[in-house]
């Protein structure tokens, strides 16, 4: 299989990702949807987790009178909301005894904040049991048949239950519609729990909407829309400087001065792009399709080129040499590869229920992306590694200290890369609940943040100017005579710099094997000579 099998397949998979994903009319996301569900069994009960989400304490707020109804009832309240649940049961489950009974089977919601679920089951009776079984409900602790929950006096909004049950021998009942209001802080589990062992083949059909006080955005996502907002304008900051320079300049503009507007660029999109997406997700409940496949398609491509400017500035394109030669084919391969890669992650992450993205199904999703991000990092530095030395050899200072001042920056980000992974493992691993999902939204911030500060250097860095020969690359009987040029000023002077440079280059091509790669510079001449 050929580099240009791999590269079209990747496409077409690509390609029927978005097309199968756009066939969905709708994403579900602070809408929990569940459609004909099994419970779990354990210890002597049966569950099905309803979902489980950041919800604010509800707050008092003043009413518009322009306000439409519906938006006066909303505003300011913290809820979860039950509308079409349905339980289903076999006949099978149903008994004889059944027949002259008017309730034959319960089914209870129960709502629990982390913090409390040590009050659900048996624990602090010294019992293993979930549900209450006989010798308890004899000494009073519970009631027959029901999930065991301790109440908690000073705290009202301590776990809840909402119960429904089976009339007479009927194989389906519906959950009454109704709103149960948050008035405290925390992360909130939903569970959907039994204790008949007769029910144990029933499912679960329907919905349950989770709202915050001020829209419909999970807690742990909520202050990502406005991190994104900041981060939009940020990136306008930095588009209009970059500009205002390109316009001074721009007569001596570079190539490599393109691809770095065309990352700013992207970033401008991305970062609009997913705070309209936070914006509409907050104000409906559930995510817009075109929107989100754009801002995660624009994510994609934008770290995919980011990943690739700073690969071919490793690599010294524009500065030591005019193009990448061979390798140029190897360079697009690895960046269609993280493209695929990196868009079937986020579209799996960002598409679908807040809470349905399972450990096995992002462990296969992430290795590949770290995997490719390695090989970039090795690349990168082994390039860079090539170009200092080839920078030493040609006694191009000014060259020289621009590259050094880029590898000590991108050492010091792979080194706060490293220590905030090692963060990230350690807050994931002590949190495994989600207690803390107040501070979650730093880990994706951080790493937008990062790559804004990198590129932020590197404009800085590369920045026009009147003088882009000192940086640029010029053909190899003048590429060094510019540098000594800004540092002699003697015609006289210029000229006989310019032939002690010619001279010790021709002593360079003649005492250096063609086929001995010193420094990687045969390389290059077979690259150049194959492009």
């Amino acid at each position: 299989m050929t580099m240009g099998d791999l590269g079209s397949n990747g496409y077409l998979v690509t390609i029927s990702v978005i097309l199968y994903l756009t066939s969905i009319t709708h994403v579900i996301a602070s809408i929990h949807d569940y459609q004909n569900e099994t419970f779990i069994h354990r210890a002597n009960s049966f569950f099905f987790h309803g979902g489980s989400e950041g919800l604010y304490a509800s707050r008092v707020t003043s009413f518009n009178d322009t306000q439409p109804s519906e938006e006066k009832s909303l505003n300011g309240k913290s809820f979860i909301r039950f509308e079409s649940i349905t339980f289903r049961r076999t006949k099978e489950s149903i008994e004889k005894k059944y027949e002259m009974q008017q309730k034959t089977g319960l089914v209870e919601a129960i709502i629990v904040k982390v913090r409390d679920r040590k009050n659900i089951g048996g624990t602090y009776l010294n019992s293993d049991a979930i549900c209450c079984t006989p010798e308890l409900a004899k000494e009073g602790s519970c009631k027959l048949g029901e999930v065991i929950i301790r109440q908690n006096q000073d705290d009202p909004d301590g776990p809840k239950r909402l119960q429904t049950f089976f009339e007479g021998q009927n194989e389906e009942t519906k959950m009454v519609i109704q709103t149960v209001e948050i008035n405290s802080t925390g992360m909130y589990y939903l569970y959907f729990m039994f204790c008949d062992p007769q029910l144990k083949d029933t499912i679960i059909s329907g919905r349950t909407v989770w709202r915050n006080p001020d829209g419909y955005l999970p807690g742990k996502m909520t202050p990502l829309m406005t991190f994104y907002g900041l981060m939009s304008l940020a990136y306008l900051l930095l588009g209009l400087v970059w500009f205002l320079w390109f316009v001074q300049y721009w007569k001596d503009v570079i190539q490599l001065h393109y691809h770095i507007t065309a990352v700013i660029g992207l970033g401008m999109c991305e970062m609009a792009l997913w705070y309209f997406e936070y914006a509409n997700f907050n104000s409906t409940g559930s995510r817009p399709m075109v929107i989100t496949l754009w801002a995660v398609t624009f994510t994609a491509v934008k770290k995919t080129v980011s990943r690739l400017l700073l690969l071919v500035v490793s690599m010294g394109y524009g500065v030591v040499r005019p193009t990448l030669g061979g390798i140029t084919s190897r360079v697009l391969l690895l960046g269609a590869g993280y493209f695929v890669a990196s868009e079937a992650l986020e579209l799996v992450e960002h598409l679908g229920n807040i809470n349905d993205f399972s450990g096995k199904t992002r462990l296969f999703l992430v290795l590949p992306v770290a995997l490719l991000d390695a090989s970039f990092i090795l690349w990168i530095f082994s390039s860079l590694s090539k170009t200092l030395e080839k920078l030493q050899i040609r006694k191009s200072l000014a060259k020289l200290e621009l590259y050094r001042k880029f590898t000590n920056s991108l050492a010091v980000t792979v080194l706060l890369s490293v220590i905030w992974i090692g963060y990230e493992l350690y807050f994931n691993a002590s949190d495994p609940l989600s207690e803390l999902w107040q501070r979650a939204w730093i880990i994706p911030a951080f790493w937008t943040l990062f790559a804004y500060v990198l590129l932020l250097v590197i404009c800085i860095l590369w920045a026009p100017s009147q003088n882009p020969t000192r940086y640029a690359y010029s053909e190899e009987t003048g590429d060094d005579f510019d540098e000594e040029a800004i540092k002699l000023t003697g015609s006289g002077i210029k000229v006989s710099g310019d032939m002690t440079i010619m001279l010790e280059r021709k002593e360079r091509k003649t005492s250096i094997p063609t086929d001995h790669h010193v420094f990687g510079l045969g390389e290059d001449r077979e690259e150049d000579k194959r492009e």
